[in-house]
């Protein structure tokens, strides 16, 4: 069984590379600021005694303020996990940097995040629809999407 560690825990570590990087923390995950996110994230990838090497899933929540990336790690070694949140800002073009060149398996998820919700991911390799046909206008999973 995979143990879910201590946020706080690991912020310290984060803060003490990054500072200011995280911008809010609770018992069970952090929310980094989208500017550090693939700093933090490759932090949390190479750092012994972390070493989330795996990255089970990565889905979106349009909270309509803001949507929230939500990422959760796995330490195959020391069988740990983490959630790391991230928030986007603005409905009309919003983007986040692409983690695919850290964990391969945030490919397709990230392009059916950018498939519903709009989110594009930056240096992502293949930024294009997955779920729906290229001509399809708008992202069903939006609160804001009118059929």
């Amino acid at each position: 069984m995979t143990t879910s560690l201590k946020a706080p825990e690991v912020v310290k570590q984060i803060q003490t590379r990054f500072p200011g990087a995280v911008t809010e923390v609770t018992d069970t995950a952090l929310v980094v600021d989208s500017k550090s996110l693939v700093d933090v994230m490759s932090f949390l990838k190479d750092t012994a005694g972390l070493d989330f090497n795996y990255m089970t899933t990565v889905t979106a929540i349009d909270y309509f303020q803001y949507f929230e990336v939500v990422y959760n790690l796995v330490s195959m070694e020391h069988n740990h996990s983490l959630t790391v949140k991230t928030r986007v800002y603005g409905r009309d073009n919003p983007k986040l940097p692409s983690v695919v060149s850290l964990w391969r398996s945030a490919d397709h998820q990230e392009r059916e995040i950018y498939d519903l919700m709009g989110i594009t991911f930056e240096g992502h390799p293949n930024m294009k629809r997955i779920v729906l046909w290229p001509e399809f206008r708008g992202h069903p999973q939006r609160k804001d999407y009118l059929k």
